[in-house]
């Protein structure tokens, strides 16, 4: 199973052993300054109902990962920070979301859960490259010669937070003109001039369908955001041998619009070092993360199949 915390709903999948999709249900959710245990205790009930219905198809959930929009200590299951969420060293009961599972609950970055998800399943040839994830914040996740990279710490990709503005907005983390102020999902509707009085999905909807209109504020939001991701990419590449990109979350469903000018940027900051078949668009939508995160189970299983069993 797979499980995702993100900061405008929580989702439950379960995949089978080869990572085929079975299920997948999202539940909208604001989950800004949530407190932890209401909201763990929402994402069990959604985890139970898909779990339910898998088993009556004679499925057997073996263990559970959990994604989430932060750095994480996963040995001690804690979220250590997670600025959108408003957590700080926050300690997740992870077996109360998925209690009797043989291999338990473990807790993931959602981008390096992305990057796991496309390493694993993806198109693309490339062993080394980074995955960005988009949603209200920014994630990285950084893969070196087939293997995630997560830095001393755990803490590497954090790409939402590389500085590509120093005079603009300032951001959740506590820095000014990070990468998210510009092309974090709030950012790029607040630049179109789009109120987030409705569902993110209906602000998303709206979004889409100005682009198509060619609305001028709209198109330059998205422009704006594709232009500064490229700047975030090319000094991230400077420091980080990769040459490879794989879009996923909003940017995935913006890169019709924000291709262009990503690849403008990048052939601006970083000459040479990007051709566009070296900038990716991730397959797997909304459930990267949740492919990811169920995707550890299986590793585990591989890993140490005497973990299981027969009860």
């Amino acid at each position: 199973m797979g499980l995702e915390i993100n900061i405008d709903y929580i989702a439950a999948a379960v995949t089978d052993l080869s990572g085929t999709l079975l299920v997948h249900r999202t539940q909208e959710r604001n989950n800004r300054s949530s407190l932890s245990d209401p909201l763990l205790q929402d994402l069990a009930v959604l985890a139970a109902s898909v779990a339910s219905d898998v088993r009556a198809r004679q499925v057997r959930i073996l263990g559970a990962g959990l994604a989430v929009p932060g750095l994480i200590d996963a040995q001690r299951g804690v979220v250590m920070s997670a600025p959108n969420l408003g957590w700080k060293d926050v300690l997740l009961d992870l077996d109360a979301i998925g209690p009797g599972l043989p291999l338990g609950v473990t807790l993931h970055n959602e981008a390096n859960a992305s990057a796991l998800a496309h390493l694993r399943q993806g198109t693309g040839a490339a062993q080394d490259f980074l995955f960005i994830s988009g949603e209200v914040g920014i994630g990285g996740g950084l893969v070196v010669g087939s293997q995630l990279f997560t830095g001393p710490g755990g803490h590497a990709g954090e790409v939402g937070h590389v500085i590509v503005d120093p005079g603009g907005a300032d951001c959740s983390c506590g820095a000014t003109g990070c990468l998210e102020t510009i092309a974090g999902q709030d950012a790029i509707f607040a630049a179109a001039g789009l109120l987030p009085q409705t569902s993110h999905a209906d602000i998303m909807a709206e979004l889409l369908r100005e682009l198509a209109g060619g609305v001028k504020d709209a198109v330059y939001a998205v422009h704006r955001a594709g232009w500064y991701l490229g700047v975030a990419l090319a000094s991230t590449a400077k420091i980080v041998s990769v040459n490879s990109v794989v879009l996923g979350g909003h940017f995935a469903i913006l890169a019709p619009w924000l291709r262009s000018s990503l690849l403008t940027s990048l052939a601006r900051h970083a000459p040479g070092r990007f051709s566009p078949e070296q900038v990716e668009v991730s397959i797997f939508g909304k459930t990267a993360a949740l492919r990811g995160a169920a995707g550890s189970v299986v590793r585990a299983v591989v890993e140490a199949p005497h973990r299981l069993s027969d009860g």
